[in-house]
């Protein structure tokens, strides 16, 4: 399971992000509660805005795939509430009914450096859902080895957004000069075994515990890394 039990400080540069609302498509958006006007302000340490994009899954579904706020707590809150027990299990591999309150502040209080969680979400009837996400963390003893996590809303499965989430998550992984990502899933977890097989992840068995499988990949350092 995939957490993080101390994390560094934010550094004093802030950065506005202002999202607006699409004037077309299956689904209007915004990037958090919105003003009057419309328009949606955060204010952030070093906001990685690079990674905020609108994509087209699948079935033609519009998303937002953003960096996590700390005002996403709620959002996470409501979201785990969507899962299934069977994808709660999947994603923390323990029976939980409720996701835990520390829990939910580590998820959204995040530095974008040695923890960064990138969100999925869709606006519908002016509401903001959250309906994916997928988040690394890396090594405390290793600065070039990262371990990450995805989960995706039952009803939004097999729709591509995992695939784009972990594209996502490694292209920033390399750029920021991690060199291999690892992940410990459930040997029942077939959709997780196969988006990572798929992506070119090695599929090994965990030494340490034979219900699980480990995943592993190495990443070529990035030619053109994103800007910061």
């Amino acid at each position: 399971m995939l957490e993080q039990t101390e994390m560094p400080k934010h550094g004093s540069l802030e950065m506005a992000v202002v999202l607006a609302p699409a004037q077309s498509g299956r689904h209007s958006w915004s990037g958090g509660p919105a003003s009057p006007g419309g328009l949606a302000t955060y204010i952030i340490s070093h906001y990685p805005v690079h990674l905020i994009d609108v994509v087209r899954l699948d079935d033609g579904s519009r998303v937002i795939i953003r960096p996590t706020l700390p005002q996403d707590a709620e959002l996470q809150r409501d979201f785990f509430r969507t899962l299934s027990a069977e994808s709660r299990y999947g994603r923390f591999m323990t029976p939980l009914k409720e996701l835990p309150e520390n829990m939910t502040q580590r998820f959204a209080s995040i530095d974008y450096r040695s923890h960064l969680a990138l969100l999925a979400e869709v606006f519908v009837g002016g509401r903001q859902t959250m309906i994916g996400e997928a988040r690394y963390i890396v090594d405390a003893c290793d600065s070039t080895a990262c371990e990450f996590a995805i989960a995706i809303a039952d009803v939004w499965q097999v729709h591509g957004l995992a695939r784009l989430l972990l594209d996502r998550l490694e292209r920033q992984a390399a750029a920021s000069g991690i060199r291999r990502m690892v992940a410990d899933t459930l040997r029942a977890n077939r959709a997780m075994i196969g988006l990572a097989a798929q992506a070119g992840y090695a599929v090994k068995a965990n030494r340490e515990d034979a219900m699980l499988a480990r995943l592993e990949k190495c990443l070529a350092p990035s030619a053109a890394p994103l800007p910061s």
